[in-house]
């Protein structure tokens, strides 16, 4: 004999009638599969799901069917994409109207794993992790995709730059004091000894950029399209398998690209206008001081 089981989510009424703006779960791991151009890949990554709760009464929703939703859909092998997140959303919301619900909302994060050469060195590369958050809601009908990425980069202290210079010119002044002329060669050696004088501080950083995707047509979300513009923009990305010659490059890429947090964010935003609603954040971990430098673009 089978027994019915018990859904005291049908049966029961809510102790306290109030609407609940959302309600779900949040760490739900699974793979998603992510294709870009010449990219495509499963990644381990972690989902939130909730829908919403306005009829008052209700005690609770199906949990497990959201679950299956994601099981099936984003889980089961299909590339993930602004369409396949709407198609999600629309099942949470069809298999929850004997709750009233009406909007659904779903947050992937995962790790997007690059390959990335050395800057000098032919044949070097290493594999490099960009954090990669997708927020996506349907309220009301209307879909609305946040595409966010993380991305680390060096930066080099203007002030310090300029200090250093001038410990050095003042070292030079001192030890060649009353020569009308020095020789090359006198000039080269002093440069080996005394251009380390001092050095400018430098620090990882990271900026933090989100932008809204276009519309839940697209073929993929853009995301490599999007860490390489950044990257571009504030040219000292990390690195990850090196040689000297390509630590030496990555020196020099400091020197020519020297920022503070303010730099970092103009220099961001300057590359974004063709993207929809581009946020930057960025913050400079600072080997100076034991708090952090942050700086982020006003919202437009």
């Amino acid at each position: 004999m089978n027994a019915i089981l018990p859904d005291v989510s049908r049966t029961e009424s809510a102790p306290h009638l109030r609407p609940l703006e959302w309600v779900g779960m949040q760490g739900i791991d699974l793979f998603v599969s992510v294709a870009e151009p010449g990219y495509q890949r499963d990644l381990p990554a972690r989902a939130d799901l909730q829908v919403d709760l306005p009829v008052p009464h209700v005690k609770g929703i199906h949990m497990s069917r959201l679950y299956r939703l994601l099981d099936d859909g984003l889980g089961g092998g299909n590339t993930l994409t602004a369409m396949s997140l709407r198609e999600l959303l629309q099942g949470m919301v069809d298999t929850h109207k004997d709750c009233g619900s009406e909007s659904a909302r779903a947050k992937i994060d995962f790790n997007l794993l690059l390959r990335r050469p050395a800057l000098i060195t032919e044949g070097l590369a290493g594999w490099k992790a960009y954090p990669v958050s997708l927020d996506a809601t349907l309220v009301d009908g209307e879909f609305r995709l946040v595409v966010q990425v993380t991305i680390e980069y060096s930066s080099t202290c203007p002030c310090s730059a300029a200090l250093t210079r001038q410990l050095v010119e003042t070292r030079f002044l001192e030890d060649f004091e009353g020569q009308s002329a020095v020789a090359i060669n006198e000039v080269a050696r002093w440069l080996r000894e005394n251009a380390t004088l001092g050095t400018p501080h430098s620090q990882r950083s990271e900026a933090r950029v989100s932008v809204t995707a276009d519309g839940d047509g697209l073929p993929e979300l853009g995301l490599i399209a999007l860490i390489d513009r950044v990257e571009e923009a504030v040219a000292t990305p990390v690195q990850t398998a090196v040689k000297r010659a390509d630590e030496q490059a990555f020196a020099y890429l400091n020197g020519q690209n020297l920022m503070f947090v303010e730099d970092a964010v103009r220099r961001i935003e300057a590359v974004l206008d063709s993207y929809t609603n581009p946020q930057v954040y960025v913050r400079h971990l600072e080997s100076l001081h034991p708090h952090d430098a942050v700086a982020w673009s006003a919202e437009r």
